[in-house]
């Protein structure tokens, strides 16, 4: 894994707890809240992860959760953005964040998977 999404990743995660706190202490919402924390903590959790993979199936195994938390953090930012919760400042700094995260990791599960078809 590279030091950008490694960095980026921790980036986001802060964010994604800053933003926990804003959730629960200012606009008292619990269940959202912790959904997104759980989510867009674990994508660079999971990077992490990959990068001490076991096996290249298991890097892109790793890799895979986190595009799909990722993801799962996409539809969470858009939910909070449409009741209200979030700014719509707040809903395109996070989610244009989100989505290069998302893009640069299926480009590492491509490549991983495109260097793997070349030594079979």
């Amino acid at each position: 894994m590279s030091d950008i999404v490694r960095d980026k990743s921790m980036n986001f995660a802060i964010e994604i707890v800053n933003l926990y706190k804003f959730l629960k202490d200012e606009k008292r919402e619990f269940v959202m809240s912790k959904q997104i924390l759980k989510s867009g903590t674990s994508i660079g959790a999971n990077l992490r992860e990959a990068k001490n993979a076991q096996s290249d199936l298991d890097f892109i195994h790793k890799n895979a959760i986190a595009q799909k938390e990722c993801d799962e953090t996409l539809f969470w930012l858009e939910l909070l953005r449409k009741t209200d919760f979030i700014s719509e400042e707040n809903f395109v700094n996070l989610s244009s964040q989100a989505t290069e995260l998302l893009k640069i990791i299926r480009s590492i599960i491509l490549t991983k998977k495109s260097n793997l078809k070349k030594t079979l």
